[in-house]
């Protein structure tokens, strides 16, 4: 099979991602990291924006978090994704660390993240990814596993290619509009982003 090449188109404007994987072990060396990569082959895949990328791996310590959530939006990150950290386990504090940083709750992406995943495994339930706004930044919590990651945020699809589930990546472009961030564009096979016509600028040439 080729491997598929995503380039950027230099008409857009430039985004400023942080991403960020939380694992004890991962931080420490103890296996390889795989969020910081599923993340980031994601939204290379979907973004048509030129990207400038944050990342941050860190163990599960709540300040930790909280601080890395903290810097990378004060160094201009319009998104910032973790992944990791989001169970019931005594050491998962991302979504404690995320919320203590927050100016406005966005209940509906942990909700729908959460209506994915069920359609998988019953334990679904057990997940606690919350997504928040800090300043003019969106913050967002997502599943540990690559797989889940990819589920999430683009949804699912039949085998006709039709969406039947939208992933959270669709409304996450717009809402970043109504934040004072960049206007972000995807690309459509991948995530189509949803924006009413009225906030849709025309296409550059």
């Amino acid at each position: 099979m080729d491997t598929i090449t995503f380039h950027p188109d230099p008409s857009c404007d430039t985004v400023h991602i942080g991403i960020v994987s939380v694992s004890d072990r991962a931080s420490t060396g103890v296996y390889e990291d795989k969020g910081l990569p599923a993340l980031s082959e994601w939204l290379t895949q979907a973004l048509r924006n030129p990207i400038e990328w944050h990342a941050r791996l860190i163990p599960d310590e709540q300040q930790q978090i909280s601080q890395a959530l903290i810097e990378l939006v004060d160094e201009g990150c319009s998104l910032v994704l973790t992944t990791g950290g989001t169970g019931p386990a005594l050491r998962d504090v991302t979504p404690e660390a995320t919320l203590a940083v927050a100016d406005k709750e966005m209940p509906g992406f942990g909700e729908q993240m959460r209506q994915i995943s069920l359609r998988f495994v019953p334990t679904a339930i057990l997940s606690r990814q919350v997504a928040v706004i800090r300043k003019k930044s969106l913050v967002i919590n997502l599943p540990g596993q690559p797989k889940s990651i990819h589920e999430t945020l683009g949804g699912l699809k039949n085998e006709q290619g039709h969406v039947e589930v939208n992933g959270i990546f669709a409304a996450v472009p717009y809402c970043i509009d109504l934040i004072g961030g960049p206007y972000i564009e995807t690309r459509e096979d991948i995530c189509k982003a949803f924006r009413p016509k009225s906030a849709v600028k025309p296409v550059k040439k």
